[in-house]
């Protein structure tokens, strides 16, 4: 019984941190094994910045602006925006704008119906063979739309992701928490693309081919469906560090758990829509990256939640097991001193990085709770720092 038991923990444990260690471990072997490189080149096709706006007063006119100073050519270069429903004086700001730039077109999105259903008027008319897909209180980089187009001059590019730095000036739990697991997840995504397609890309940097759209669902993940739509056209999604995005990260425990509840549950809807991508005959490497980047890290909470309750169970059978409780202890310890604990230990890293993997976890399962409940988003309040 107790051998039993023990190959029941080891299994639950490997099958939980899989996802974060094994998964990259393995792309790592499969790009030294067999790369595929990506044919950037300096190309400069028509582009079309689409932002959706809900109450940005604050935000958007720098945020424009910001796109239309880009090191790109002035003619091949417009934005369109779509104020969802927005009550705060944004229309007349962007009214504003687009009488004093013929580049700038703005509509009007009544009632408000959601970021994705805004996103499907704007392609409607949208002009450029390359759209690009901007948040609303977004910063790029003089070079990031030029960046960000290089990798289309391959043919076999379908759609391309920048990198998302997060600023936390102000050294928060949640904000540095975030800042490491985005360069985590930056590096993940710098090994798929050197061997096939990218699993996941930020929403506020990242750019189509016009002609691989495909209109959504309000509910759906405009950040997740997109992508595996063109994968699903047989173009590879990929990843570009250059084309940068600056975003402050949200300083507001509450702030971030809503968020990160919110994107599990739309991208376990993602994963269902989608889910003819898990057929390994037709795409034999993107199924397994997708089933380990996205379905098991969503899902790891559940094995590593029962190899926690098993470890107490086995405490006496070794010395190992003895490590790994007092490890759970420390690990549970360090997450309640960033919370609640004296500053000088709220600033150490390795206390916010446990709390932040927990968020994670504990995000994770409330949404599934929510997806097996049926029930579905489609708004939202803006992201704010």
């Amino acid at each position: 019984m107790h051998a039993s038991h023990e190959f029941a923990f080891w299994a639950c444990l490997i099958v939980g941190l899989y996802p974060y260690v094994g998964y990259p471990v393995c792309v790592v072997l499969l790009r030294a094994i067999r790369p595929r490189p990506v044919r950037s080149g300096l190309v400069t096709p028509s582009v079309t910045v689409v932002i959706s706006a809900y109450n940005e007063a604050a935000h958007i006119e720098a945020t424009v602006r910001n796109k239309l100073d880009q090191d790109y050519p002035q003619g091949l270069l417009d934005v369109m925006v779509v104020s969802d429903g927005s009550t705060d004086g944004t229309d007349q700001v962007l009214t504003r704008l687009a009488l004093q730039d013929a580049r700038i077109t703005f509509f009007r999105q009544e009632p408000r119906a959601g970021k994705t259903a805004a996103l499907n008027q704007l392609l409607e008319r949208a002009r450029g063979e390359i759209v690009v897909f901007a948040d609303a209180n977004s910063m790029y980089r003089s070079d990031t739309v030029r960046q960000l187009v290089t990798p289309f001059a391959d043919p076999h590019v379908g759609y391309a992701s920048g990198r998302m730095l997060y600023v936390d000036p102000e050294g928060s739990l949640v904000g540095d928490g975030c800042t490491a697991y985005m360069r985590y997840e930056n590096a993940l995504r710098a090994l798929e693309s050197a061997v096939g397609s990218v699993v996941g890309v930020d929403g506020g940097v990242d750019a189509i081919r016009r002609s691989l759209y495909r209109p959504m669902r309000p509910e759906q993940l405009p950040d997740f469906v997109l992508p595996l739509a063109v994968v699903e056209q047989g173009y590879r999604v990929v990843y570009v560090p250059e084309a940068v995005l600056e975003e402050e990260t949200l300083t507001s425990e509450s702030a971030e758990y809503r968020m990160r509840v919110r994107v599990a549950l739309r991208a376990l809807w993602a994963l269902w829509d989608k889910r003819t991508v898990f057929n390994p005959l037709r795409f034999p490497l993107f199924s397994w990256q997708l089933a380990s980047h996205k379905a098991l890290r969503y899902l790891s909470f559940l094995p590593l939640a029962a190899a926690a309750v098993m470890n107490w169970l086995l405490v006496t059978r070794g010395w190992i097991y003895g490590v790994l409780a007092v490890g759970q202890c420390c690990t549970a310890l360090l997450a309640l001193l960033a919370v609640g604990g004296p500053p000088r230990l709220r600033r150490f890293f390795l206390a916010r990085y446990c709390y932040y993997f927990l968020l994670l976890n504990w995000a994770s399962a409330v949404a599934l709770v929510r997806f097996l409940r049926g029930q579905k988003q489609v708004l939202w309040q803006p992201r704010t720092g």
